[in-house]
């Protein structure tokens, strides 16, 4: 039975984490302490320092030689279970890769390592830490991983199907990235070179666009002034500011001679000596991903030169609007302008209102053009490379992936210091646990004080509808500790760890999966409902779980 110190015991260790986050929230929506730049610097040190100092605080100090096997068990159980169910609906009932991947993450992600240690500690014991612990390292060496593998996968067969409808893409036989190219994700827009064999196999190098632009491109020459640029919200514990992706594709009809701008961005284009040619946007002649503020630039008119390689510097068009203008210098080329609205325009378009351009301001829906008002009518089912040579290019850029994000390096060098230490007793030294200790102490509040911003900087707290933030609450906190409670049942788990289980996965929704989902544009509007309007739901919830299980 729970009693009155019992409950208070447990809003002790709450109340302070949701203190920190309601003040991050007055300091932006109410007295304008911070700015959107300010919230922006203050996520990144929350993202690459306070997150990962304190999960290897927490990791080292766990002994990985007294894991408790039912415990896990279960945990891994109930996200297999999960992940079989949706599998099976996305590929006999039609649900898709794209549904499969959101429901997985809101379904078995929740914020274990924010929430759970000082929630569950406060209602079960000192013991629940170590259960907590070994949830966080499991999530973050194998299920982030699993996660950000669907999410490229996911980007790469997009990229494919934009690159080589058809049949074609059977034949691919190898992929080649560029160094520079990190991920699939979109952050930069990337453009594809594909080379054909004597038995018809196909060899593609991916690239990113500026990777293979002409020096002339960035010659100082033209004079980009920058003014400053409010931003609509500011990452969470996301290491790189995600820029969204560009599809750069050509008409049907006419081969070579159409270049494509996204979403009004201030471009320019250029006759490659490859057959190909590609679009470039303002963003990607300063790609620096870390900055923390977006910046316009002011709008340019055409510069005419001789030179057939000379950038081709043209006016933004209103939004709304796909505008063609012919290329004044090199005869035959287009300049196609593509934007939400899905009309076009030709001509020279002369007293148009130019549009700010942003870096973040894109549009990451390929617009394919259509000749003479008509669709083609021609169905073509779409083929994919063979499984080794898709697999061989997701496992590439998975690992660039984990390679530069800090919360991997944390989560194995914790795991590797409690092997060595607990093996053969070994403590930290004092000078290296003092370090560690004075910011993982204030890891918790950043965290929080981070997520209040990020509250703070939304225009909505339900930013998906009213229908789809129901069904998010319910998988959430009613279907997963379903699971949860059916998984560890049937593994044996019984008295306080069953518990323990269950308002675990009561927990809300974890801050990773909204990072990925917001990066590669796949319904970030559900995972930002789930983080946000999840936080205020979670508490009388998890108590509510806490209350009826302890009768």
């Amino acid at each position: 039975m729970i009693t009155a110190s019992d409950f208070y015991k447990v809003m002790c260790a709450m109340v302070p984490l949701y203190f920190a986050m309601f003040v991050a929230y007055g300091s932006v929506k109410w007295w304008r302490i911070f700015t959107p730049e300010q919230c922006s610097g203050i996520n990144r040190f929350v993202a690459v320092f306070a997150v990962p100092v304190l999960s290897f605080h927490f990791i080292a100090q766990n002994n990985p030689y007294q894991m408790d096997t039912k415990f896990i068990l279960a945990d891994t159980f109930s996200k297999l279970l999960v992940l079989f169910c949706l599998s099976i609906w996305a590929i006999f009932f039609h649900g898709g890769l794209d549904w499969l991947i959101t429901l997985f993450s809101v379904a078995t992600l929740p914020n274990t390592l924010v929430m759970g240690i000082p929630l569950l500690k406060a209602m079960y014991g000192d013991f629940t830490q170590s259960l907590m612990v070994q949830v966080v390292v499991l999530q973050c060496i194998i299920w982030y991983t699993l996660l950000l593998f669907l999410f490229e996968y996911r980007a790469a067969t997009v990229l494919i199907k934009t690159q080589f409808p058809g049949p074609a893409a059977a034949s691919i036989a190898k992929f080649e990235l560029d160094n520079d190219v990190i991920s699939l994700d979109g952050r930069d827009p990337l453009r594809t070179e594909s080379e054909t064999d004597g038995n018809g196999r196909i060899r593609v190098r991916i690239r990113r666009s500026t990777s293979s632009a002409p020096e002339s491109a960035l010659s100082s020459s033209i004079c980009l002034t920058p003014r400053a640029s409010n931003l609509s919200n500011a990452e969470i514990f996301s290491v790189h500011t995600p820029a969204p992706f560009h599809d750069y594709q050509q008409g049907p009809k006419s081969p070579n001679n159409d270049i494509v701008f996204c979403n009004g961005d201030l471009g320019f284009g250029y006759r490659a000596a490859s057959p190909r040619l590609s679009g470039y946007a303002s963003s990607d002649a300063y790609s620096l991903q870390p900055t923390p503020r977006a910046s316009n630039f002011n709008e340019m008119d055409g510069i005419a030169s001789p030179a057939g390689n000379t950038p081709i510097w043209i006016r933004s068009p209103v939004a709304g609007k796909v505008i063609r203008q012919t290329s004044p210098v090199v005869p035959g080329v287009k300049m196609v302008w593509e934007c939400q609205g899905g009309r076009e325009s030709t001509g020279d378009n002369k007293d148009v209102p130019e549009k700010e351009i942003s870096f973040r301001d894109n549009s990451k829906i390929a617009m394919p053009e259509v000749a003479d008002g008509k669709e083609d009518a021609t169905v073509t089912k779409q083929e994919m490379p063979h499984a080794l040579v898709m697999l061989r290019l997701i496992l590439t850029v998975v690992g660039r992936k984990l390679s530069r994000n800090p919360n991997t390096y944390s989560s194995v060098l914790g795991l590797l210091w409690s092997l060595i230490s607990f093996k053969w007793n070994l403590g930290m030294p004092s000078l290296v646990k003092n370090s560690i200790k004075i910011i993982s102490d204030a890891g918790l509040g950043m965290a929080m004080f981070s997520l209040g911003l990020f509250m703070a900087l939304q225009p909505r707290i339900i930013a998906c509808g009213k229908k789809k933030a129901t069904m998010g609450m319910g998988i959430r906190f009613m279907f997963g500790p379903i699971v949860m409670s059916a998984a560890s049942i049937a593994v044996g788990l019984r008295g306080v760890k069953l518990r323990t289980a269950i308002v675990q996965a009561a927990l809300p929704q974890g801050i990773v999966p909204f990072v990925f989902a917001r990066e590669y544009g796949l319904h970030p509007d559900i995972l930002s409902t789930g983080v946000i309007f999840g936080m205020l739901v979670s508490l009388p919830v998890t108590l509510l779980y806490y209350i009826l299980l302890g009768i």
